[in-house]
């Protein structure tokens, strides 16, 4: 709820708001990509692999590659790629989905969690140095406004793809 009253000006500030909320996301999300690359670069992983090993590392199963595309916000040809490159690197293997014949469980070999703790290792500096910045509770509360916000959108999306299933 907001204490503003709803007012033209009101709500355009309110959108103002949001929009710059996105933008500020994005960026984020461009700087963790940059950040990511460098840290990731000398055990040759990219952001784009680190992100499929991280969905993988910190999920309490094995995932399919739509779970994962899901999870991550990414295509599901893209995580496909990034799959297969996985495996040929020995970083992830596949296992029957039983729930699913043609869409494999994918998991992170031991090769693939020693590789992803290495990165964690190398990233847990940087971590506690935003930490510090920033302060436990304000991460909490972006944590929760994120968590919200992803809500909505996905809300939002499958209301758009049930409407134009009814179209």
């Amino acid at each position: 709820m907001t204490d503003e009253k709803s007012t033209p000006q009101g709500d355009r500030e309110r959108v103002i708001q949001v929009r710059d909320l996105i933008v500020e996301v994005f960026g984020a999300s461009g700087n963790l990509i940059e950040t990511g690359n460098r840290l990731t670069h000398p055990l040759g992983i990219t952001s784009a692999l680190w992100q499929v090993m991280g969905a993988l590392g910190f999920a309490c199963e094995p995932l399919s590659v739509p779970m994962i595309a899901k999870r991550m916000g990414l295509t599901r040809q893209s995580v496909q790629r990034n799959v297969d490159l996985l495996i040929e690197r020995g970083l992830v293997s596949l296992e029957a989905n039983p729930r699913h014949r043609r869409s494999a469980l994918a998991c992170l070999t031991e090769a693939g969690r020693a590789t992803l703790d290495q990165i964690d290792a190398r990233h847990q500096p940087l971590s506690l140095g935003i930490a510090d910045a920033i302060g436990d509770a304000r991460i909490a509360d972006a944590l929760r406004v994120l968590r919200e916000m992803n809500a909505i959108l996905d809300m939002a999306a499958t209301e758009a793809d049930d409407q134009g299933a009814c179209a």
